[in-house]
């Protein structure tokens, strides 16, 4: 009788700790084959038969569609370069240059990844439409006001993610630093 009641306990312990741990990496995300360059975050494994069963299990909590692998890659931010969280009552400077890619998109999404309503309704940058410098580069300002430029209006919302999808490139599994994979730089400058 003891040793039922040890392995029933047993079993409800491993059970408890299989759901929590499952359920605390679908909610709030998994390292396990991250590629992280900066502030910004992908999972190169997820549009792919080799993705972890924990990425799987986000994937399809969230009801998101990955990219394929060999479609391209989407990296996320949710933090500035100094770690601090994307504020949208602050303005936000993205800027720099991206990997090699023929098409990206940088769009801004609410925490719960739902798009921002905002009057313009504006949701993000396509590389074709972005205002670039003359060496190629960009800045996209992104902020609660109208401001001059490439403009993202965040509505006010007090925390958001910024997605950059990059398609047809080589950044992938293999890569691993800033300089084999160009990011831009992600700087709050100031709060209202």
């Amino acid at each position: 009788m003891r040793l039922i009641l040890i392995t029933l306990t047993a079993l409800l312990l491993a059970t408890v700790v299989g759901v929590g741990a499952t359920w605390m990496t679908t909610t709030r995300g998994t390292e396990i084959g991250a590629l992280t360059i900066g502030p910004w975050t992908a999972r190169p494994r997820t549009g792919t038969a080799d993705v972890d069963p924990y990425s799987r299990a986000t994937i399809v909590r969230n009801g998101e569609l990955p990219i394929g692998t060999g479609d391209g890659v989407a990296f996320t931010a949710t933090a500035d370069d100094k770690k601090k969280a994307l504020d949208g009552r602050c303005d936000v400077i993205v800027s720099g240059v991206t990997p090699p890619a023929r098409f990206w998109t940088l769009t801004l999404y609410d925490r719960k990844g739902h798009l921002v309503a905002n009057s313009l309704a504006r949701y993000g940058f396509t590389s074709q439409e972005i205002v670039r410098q003359s060496d190629g580069s960009f800045e996209i300002r992104i902020a609660s006001r109208s401001r001059a430029g490439n403009w993202l209006p965040t509505g006010g919302i007090e925390r958001y993610a910024l997605m950059l999808r990059l398609y047809d490139t080589p950044v992938g599994v293999a890569t691993r630093t800033q300089r084999d994979a160009p990011m831009p730089t992600i700087t709050t400058v100031g709060c209202s």
